[in-house]
């Protein structure tokens, strides 16, 4: 471990929660090539690099299809409306994610139904799932969180029994798998974010839906363009949604290194736990956990800790910038205050919710900024 004398300022380092320029100078050459073969080329909209990235993003995911749109969130929309949700039709999924995920179900009419996560993965308890479905439910929405799969042999035999549509929210997790299969592949449809905080991003926003379904492929296609099949002729209540030429092309060039860069957060998350296993906070800082049949490429990697805020305004004042992923469930957020939900509805969500704190995680994260950030950490409990 790291001397004493850098926790007393003489040599504190300056650890961002997240670094986009040390990816970017890897590759600087490749990127800016391609940026500048789409400029040279002057077309933006729906091109050759978004087909090729279609092709190749499917053959990643092990799905027949994939379909570039503009974001993940509007994946989520999108998949929705193509799998045929609409108003008075209830949609289940966790209170312990992104809005996005909810706001997706609300947009096209539906009402989201929360059903509470479990303590080790902290993905949705497939159990709580069953618990909820009414006869009005008429899809769930996994979300693979942190990047740790679900469990999907539990939630597709839901599905299978109680007729339900499965949209995998996948924004996070990009690559990882259960039982060996990736994520995205089991459902009706698999949606994944290209923003610059997830492991395969590009420099804006950017989404991505794969699908083995050949119906819900083509529904997708004209969903993403307004509704259209032919330009001015319009079939169905669509978006614009499109994928840029130029994100496209910049996903080209970063999707080859994606199992190498995950392969490397998984690398770091084992090094965080062993720092933290030697340094004897067991039961004050709780490390993320994988389950057997389900990976984890670590797009966050969040801890759970005692006096978490106070935690975080010490670490930020040592240099090191940490994020809080989620810091109040989504049944209990003022948006949502017409579902009537209370405090104590998801006492898990709201346990973790309390505690987790995310630490800085990307490739390019060194172990001597690993041993700094759980020294500081040590430290802090020790001066208490």
């Amino acid at each position: 471990m790291i001397q004493d004398d850098a926790m007393k300022g003489k040599d504190i380092m300056q650890i961002p929660l997240l670094d986009l320029k040390r990816q970017y100078f890897d590759i600087k050459k490749e990127i800016d090539l391609a940026i500048q073969r789409v400029l040279e080329a002057g077309s933006f909209i729906l091109g050759e690099n978004v087909k090729a990235l279609e092709r190749d993003f499917a053959a990643f995911c092990g799905t027949a299809y994939a379909v570039g749109v503009a974001s993940g969130t509007d994946a989520l929309e999108l998949s929705l409306k193509a799998s045929g949700i609409k108003k008075g039709d209830e949609v289940i999924t966790t209170p312990f994610t992104f809005i996005a995920t909810a706001e997706a179900i609300c947009r096209v009419g539906a009402k989201p139904v929360f059903a509470d996560i479990d303590l080790i993965t902290y993905n949705i308890d497939y159990v709580e799932i069953r618990k909820n479905i009414t006869a009005n439910t008429k899809a769930v929405i996994p979300v693979h969180l942190f990047g740790c799969a679900c469990d999907m042999d539990s939630l597709m035999d839901t599905a299978r029994r109680y007729k339900l549509k499965i949209i995998e929210d996948c924004c996070q997790s990009i690559g990882s798998d259960y039982k060996s299969r990736k994520v995205g592949s089991f459902g009706d449809a698999g949606c994944f974010s290209f923003f610059p905080s997830k492991n395969l991003s590009t420099y804006g926003d950017g989404g991505m839906i794969v699908t083995n379904n050949k119906d819900t492929y083509e529904l997708l296609r004209m969903l993403r363009v307004h509704g259209s099949r032919d330009k001015y002729f319009h079939i169905y209540q669509g978006l614009n949604s499109r994928l840029d030429e130029l994100h496209a092309a910049i996903l080209r060039v970063k999707l080859p290194h994606i199992q190498e860069w995950n392969n490397q957060r998984s690398k770091l998350a084992h090094i965080y736990n062993d720092y933290f296993g030697k340094a004897g906070l067991d039961g004050i800082i709780i490390c993320p956990r994988e389950n057997q049949n389900a990976g984890h490429v670590y797009n966050i990697y969040a801890v759970r800790a005692k006096d978490r805020d106070t935690l975080k305004d010490y670490l930020q004042k040592k240099g090191v910038q940490t994020g809080v992923h989620y810091p109040m469930g989504l049944h209990i957020q003022e948006v949502y205050k017409d579902l009537n939900y209370k405090l104590g509805d998801f006492p898990n969500t709201e346990l973790v919710s309390s505690e987790i704190i995310s630490l800085p995680m990307y490739p390019e994260l060194e172990e001597k900024e690993i041993d700094y950030i759980v020294k500081t950490i040590k430290d802090f409990y020790g001066n208490e």
